[in-house]
């Protein structure tokens, strides 16, 4: 599996056919610094934690651009139709959808989920979500994307459940777990996972701005954080 960051909480996962999109900030988003064309190029799926502007991004251009359907909670697929999306996989937490190549399942998240319209009137769009990518191909790694959220004792049942072998989790504080509740998140409750990669830092001042807090707090368990570089591709096996 090939995996790019694209700064905030936006990745690009390529592996078979597959080319999935998560979270697709790129207008708009400060951290990142590349091609948004280039960026979704290909892509076969898009997949969304939860509401919010900064993750939802440009989820349904790059549908209608690729046709790429949009996988995400019922009430957030409804709301994206009504701003012109057309393809989609709706699910809710603790459903699983096959996609061909690999499932995409909701797991839960404890932050919020919604937006304001042009006339101020504010839309709840479904619980947040974090989610897992299981490539159906041996030797592909299965990946646990937390989303937004705060620690919680049941990650320990999702890493159960599915075994991922790469998170992403949150570290940037303020709106989500800061480095030192992230650290404990995965040390305590996902300690089978081989490679954790920090998210959702360094796009905005009010987060932390470097993940180095929480390499210090992953401890001696810091050998298994990898911190990509913006717009490069990482090597990623189970």
């Amino acid at each position: 599996m090939r995996l790019t960051w694209f700064g905030h909480s936006a990745y690009r996962l390529e592996f078979g056919n597959a080319v999935v999109l998560i979270d697709p900030f790129f207008t708009g988003n400060p951290s990142f610094t590349g091609d948004a064309e280039a960026a979704a190029a290909g892509a076969t799926h898009v997949l969304l934690t939860h509401g919010h502007a900064d993750h939802v991004g440009d989820a349904v251009a790059i549908s209608r651009h690729t046709g790429a359907p949009v996988v995400a909670n019922f009430d957030l697929c409804m709301w994206l139709a009504r701003q012109g999306l057309e393809k989609m996989e709706p699910l809710n937490t603790g459903g699983a959808v096959d996609l061909g190549e690999f499932s995409a399942a909701l797991t839960i998240a404890f932050h919020s989920s919604g937006q304001i319209d042009e006339a101020g009137v504010a839309h709840s769009l479904g619980l947040p979500n974090g989610l897992v990518v299981t490539p159906k191909a041996a030797g592909e790694p299965i990946v646990y994307h937390m989303g937004d959220t705060d620690i919680f004792s049941d990650m320990a049942l999702i890493g159960e459940i599915y075994a991922p072998d790469v998170v992403i989790a949150p570290i940037g504080d303020r709106f989500t777990m800061g480095p030192k509740l992230a650290a404990m998140a995965v040390n305590r409750f996902l300690p089978k996972a081989r490679t954790v990669i920090p998210c959702h830092f360094a796009t905005f001042p009010p987060l932390q701005q470097s993940p180095d807090a929480f390499l210090e707090a992953m401890g001696e368990q810091r050998s298994r954080v990898l911190v990509p570089e913006k717009n490069r591709a990482v090597i990623l096996s189970a």
